[in-house]
């Protein structure tokens, strides 16, 4: 069994790691853009054509389905991407976890790009499901890039520049980019106020991994043997996992298993 995923840069990690504690026997391929991270700034054009050209490096590898583990690629890309690969290859797409966030009733903030942030596509979501909820669209600028670069101070600013447009009665935050789960406790630290009830952070990998698993069939088994390797492709070639990738614990347990052959 093999499992594709792509985005610009690291933030593919967080998925690739919940597919790997769901099924250790996996082989991954990690498939990226590293140069022309962040695709956020870039043109819906611009994201597509990047997205096909990473898409067709993993469907090289000849996975079982391929993850776009980008919420820009998933918005911008994902027809086209399916249009030209399934029904041969699956792919699943990233979605804001917007209506888990919604389901009790508490306000809600949801942390994006800035292109994403009041985006027709966010507001649609926004629309379909949260009905009555008071939701608040929280820009993040840089946060990306500073993750995709384990710059600590970077990463620090934007977080607390986020944290500071997010309303003190916000009791969920929905990561609506997938590099932020890499850095979820620390959003959570900074959104935290005085009171019994914590604020839950909604991410997506937990989910678009499982899906990737009901797409073709596969039950989890989170104790089968670690056996499943990985290949890295950096602009389509093969490589090691970027040193950026190694400060996040999901980075450090992709580089724990050996190169796939």
């Amino acid at each position: 069994m093999k499992i594709a995923l792509m985005d610009s840069g690291i933030g593919l990690l967080a998925a690739a790691a919940a597919v790997r504690r769901l099924r250790p026997d996996a082989d991954l391929v990690l498939s990226s853009d590293p140069d022309s991270m962040p695709w956020g700034p870039r043109t819906p054009e611009d994201v597509t054509v990047r997205a096909l050209d990473v898409a067709r490096a993993a469907a090289a590898h000849r996975p079982d389905a391929l993850i776009v583990a980008c919420n820009t690629a998933s918005v911008h890309a994902l027809s086209t991407l399916r249009a030209e690969l399934e029904p041969g290859l699956p792919v699943i797409g990233t979605v804001p976890a917007i209506k888990p966030s919604v389901a009790d009733g508490v306000p809600v903030a949801i942390w994006a790009t800035p292109a994403t942030t009041g985006s027709p596509y966010q507001r649609g979501l926004i629309r379909e499901f949260a009905g009555s909820v008071a939701v608040t669209e929280v820009p993040c600028p840089g946060l990306a890039d500073a993750v995709e670069h384990a710059d600590e101070a970077a990463i620090d600013r934007a977080v607390a520049a986020a944290a500071a447009l997010t309303p003190r009665d916000v009791r969920a935050v929905v990561l609506g980019c997938t590099h932020y789960e890499l850095v979820a406790e620390r959003i959570r630290a900074a959104v935290r106020q005085p009171g019994p009830s914590p604020v839950v952070l909604h991410g997506s990998a937990d989910a678009v991994a499982a899906q990737a698993l009901r797409r073709i069939g596969v039950e989890p088994a989170p104790s089968a043997e670690s056996t499943g390797g990985i290949t890295v492709l950096l602009n389509g070639r093969t490589a090691h996992l970027p040193e950026a990738a190694l400060a996040y614990a999901e980075g450090q347990l992709l580089g724990a298993v050996s190169p796939a052959a």
